[in-house]
C-alpha cells in the first residue's frame, strides 16, 4: 500500500532500501522479514514521503498510510 501510494515500482523501493526485489515481494505477500530489514525498508518509504499510523493515530500534516495487521 504504501509503495503504491507513492507510485514506486518494487525496484525503486528495493534499491532505496539497499534490499533485493524478491526481498520487498517476500514483505508484500506477507512473510516474514528480519527486524533490521523491515526497518531499512520502512525508513526508504517514510524518507520518499509515506506516514505509517499507528491504530487509533492521527496526523495534522494530511493524509498517511495505515497498514493493515
Amino acid at each position: 500500500m504504501a509503495r503504491a501510494a507513492l507510485n514506486m515500482g518494487v525496484r525503486e523501493v528495493a534499491e532505496a532500501a539497499g534490499v533485493s526485489t524478491n526481498t520487498i515481494t517476500r514483505l508484500e505477500r506477507g512473510e516474514e522479514l528480519l527486524p533490521r530489514t523491515t526497518a531499512d525498508i520502512r525508513a526508504a518509504l517514510e524518507s520518499a514521503g509515506v506516514i505509517f499510523l499507528a491504530d487509533g493515530q492521527t496526523t495534522d500534516g494530511g493524509p498517511g498510510v495505515r497498514l493493515a495487521k
